[in-house]
């Protein structure tokens, strides 16, 4: 197995089958449906997820069921990361975020670059701007619905990127190193010797997790980082304790962090190496990001000015 995808799942009965869909042989260019599978692992769910609707959707799908599962996703990802049979191996420590259509394929040909590849990818928030803002102002699930119908993303999954915002810990842009990924593939074996997430983090959602993981592997001189150019992930808009909560726990997730690591939270700071072929829908933002790099603007998750009249479309 060339590659396996760990998405972790908690209450998503509405976006992990976007999430799946949007990682399947039919959305996902340039990889075939037996170079990879997709592990679920669902971190306690209240009400089970339709595995064989799920099944239909996306083949070489894995369901696992922690036992006695945690506020915190950490376990769930660590235990995903044992049972993975890829060469390569991604995480989504967030279920609710679905890929754009290269990234997979690109994935597997960035790792091919370095001997200890570190592939990460931008995020984004589906919505006018970052969802901890959009929220506020009434943005939700049933928009979010009216807004990807109206993308009609199934027939392009690159248009997301005209219904989205950068995410906050992307806000820089491409051309810059992010504070965090969330779509994050190493090899295997270097999974392993970074003893993959730290179970530490016990706040709901992970607290700084998955900023801890990604600051350690940017800390690491030995590892090639390199960023997808053109690909992303998309965040669906679910209730979660920091992108959707009015008040996100913020202080804990950093009192967190510095009890574990003995200092305060620093994003990581990092020369990128930038791998592949950009889509059309990218291209603005791709612009904006060199713009971002040069100061020409200040970062604006929201950016109106970016957003074409998808949303009206019918």
């Amino acid at each position: 197995m060339r590659l396996s995808v760990i998405v972790i799942s908690y209450n998503m009965a509405r976006e992990l089958p976007r999430t799946l869909q949007s990682l399947s042989p039919a959305m996902q260019r340039g990889i075939c449906a037996e170079d990879y599978e997709v592990l679920v692992i669902d971190n306690g769910s209240s009400a089970p997820i339709d595995e064989d609707a799920c099944n239909l959707i996306l083949p070489n799908l894995v369901f696992c069921r922690l036992e006695s599962p945690s506020p915190s996703p950490v376990r769930a990802i660590n235990m995903g990361l044992k049972r993975a049979r890829g060469d390569l191996i991604g995480v989504f420590i967030d279920g609710a975020r679905m890929a754009s259509p290269g990234m997979l394929a690109n994935a597997l040909a960035a790792a091919s670059l370095s001997s200890r590849p570190a592939i990460s990818t931008l995020a984004f928030h589906l919505g006018p701007r970052v969802q901890m803002e959009s929220v506020r102002e009434g943005y939700d699930r049933d928009a979010e619905n009216a807004l990807l119908h109206a993308s009609k993303w199934q027939e392009d999954g690159y248009r997301l990127f005209d219904i989205a915002a950068l995410a906050g810990s992307s806000r820089w842009g491409w051309f810059r190193c992010p504070a965090e990924t969330n779509a994050l593939f190493l090899k295997g074996e270097h999974w392993r010797e970074i003893g993959g997430y730290d179970e530490g983090f016990e706040t709901p959602g992970g607290g700084l997790a998955n900023l801890d993981v990604w600051a350690r592997i940017c800390a690491d001189l030995s590892f090639s980082v390199i960023t997808l150019l053109g690909e992303a992930t998309f965040h669906q808009v679910h209730g979660g304790v920091a992108t959707n909560s009015l008040n996100p726990p913020q202080e804990a997730f950093h009192a967190e962090y510095e009890r574990l690591r003995g200092r305060p939270f620093r994003p990581p700071s990092r020369a990128l190496t930038f791998f592949g072929t950009p889509p059309q829908q990218a291209l603005r933002w791709i612009a904006h990001s060199a713009q971002l790099a040069q100061g020409e603007v200040a970062p604006d998750a929201s950016l109106p000015n970016l957003w074409p009249a998808t949303q009206s479309q019918e």
